[in-house]
């Protein structure tokens, strides 16, 4: 099958063509760039949530929940669960595991298991452009499950909408390390489990947090407003009055209770990007990230060409050890024809 036939049977709702998409940009099949490509006019009107959190947090009993609330709500869904990666052959440890209980047999709902590829972030680097097929596709909600949460889970806030983030209740610990990187990516948090003791605990110590923030900097800035490479186009366009105060919601997903208020929550933070000029903020944010990523991956697959061409990097590493060369004169002899084309291309 062509890839614009492809293409067309996805845009028509053939869920097989979606799959067949998915599954050519996970494994960067060849042409898969293209594919995306000619996806992208398609997109834009999903809203797509991240779900992350501490193991054990519940993640996927909620993503199951919410994903089943939307149904009944009329709404389509798409699901990505992205699980640790093996070692030895990149895929999925778990695979495509049963945990999407309530909606078995569902077509409206659309569930897929991803390799997070031994990213520091728990995130593949194909989850994006998944995302994108299940968009085009037409999905209203986008339900983007991550590994777990820590130190570098952050990658999430480059494709989420709304980032959610779970905490067990009477976890001291993880409520520090929240404090120590994950605080300033949640637009929601929730206390899952929240009939367990040391929920309302839990509750209240989320909400100090978020109140006072840590340190000098105020928690109330959100994700989308840090000042990071995510949000740093246009930053200063922020005003005090627009930025999100984000919300602590008390849930026990395998009883469904609290969902409707969490997602009451996902709307008024979807209301709140709308309103302030923020989502369009974001959107020029992420294309210039992913521009700038998908350059360098660019320019090294060149660069890797034109080390093969003069004979693979054994003979550059013989001559820095001989002390010949150093690795600066190596790198910089590597890109000068890089170079050279764009400065005859730039006169």
């Amino acid at each position: 099958m062509s890839q614009r036939a492809l293409v067309e049977d996805l845009l028509n709702g053939d869920h097989r063509a979606l799959a067949r998409v998915i599954t050519n940009i996970e494994n960067r099949r060849s042409g898969y760039r293209d594919l995306v490509a000619q996806l992208h006019q398609h997109t834009g009107t999903a809203e797509v949530i991240g779900v992350t959190g501490s193991p054990g947090s519940g993640k996927s009993t909620l993503v199951d929940k919410l994903a089943a609330t939307y149904r009944d709500r009329g709404l389509t869904v798409g699901v990505i669960a992205i699980d640790p990666s093996s070692p030895f052959t990149g895929g999925a440890v778990l695979g495509d595991r049963i945990r999407m209980a309530s909606n078995i047999g569902d077509m409206d709902v659309f569930f897929r298991s991803m390799s997070a590829r031994g990213t520091l972030g728990g995130l593949s680097t194909a989850t994006a452009d998944a995302v994108k097929a299940l968009d085009a596709f037409g999905k209203d909600r986008i339900l983007v499950e991550t590994v777990g949460a820590g130190q570098n889970e952050v990658d999430i806030v480059r494709t989420a909408d709304t980032v959610t983030v779970l905490v067990p209740p009477g976890s001291g610990d993880d409520v520090q390390m929240l404090k120590a990187g994950i605080l300033e990516i949640g637009d929601v948090f929730v206390v899952n489990k929240a009939d367990l003791p040391g929920a309302d605990r839990t509750v209240q110590e989320l909400r100090e947090m978020l109140q006072y923030g840590d340190g000098d900097v105020p928690a109330t800035v959100g994700h989308h407003a840090a000042g990071d490479a995510v949000s740093s186009l246009d930053a200063d366009d922020d005003t005090e009055a627009d930025l999100w105060e984000p919300q602590v919601v008390e849930t026990v997903a395998s009883e469904g209770e609290g969902i409707d208020d969490l997602i009451e929550s996902f709307e008024a933070h979807a209301d709140h990007l709308d309103s302030t000029g923020e989502r369009e903020r974001n959107a020029r944010a992420r294309y210039a990230a992913e521009i700038r990523r998908l350059l360098r991956e660019d320019v090294s697959e060149l660069v890797a060409a034109e080390l093969d061409r003069r004979g693979g990097l054994a003979q550059f590493v013989d001559d820095v050890l001989d002390r010949e060369r150093d690795p600066y004169t190596v790198a910089d002899s590597l890109v000068e024809p890089l170079a050279d084309r764009v400065d005859r291309n730039g006169d």
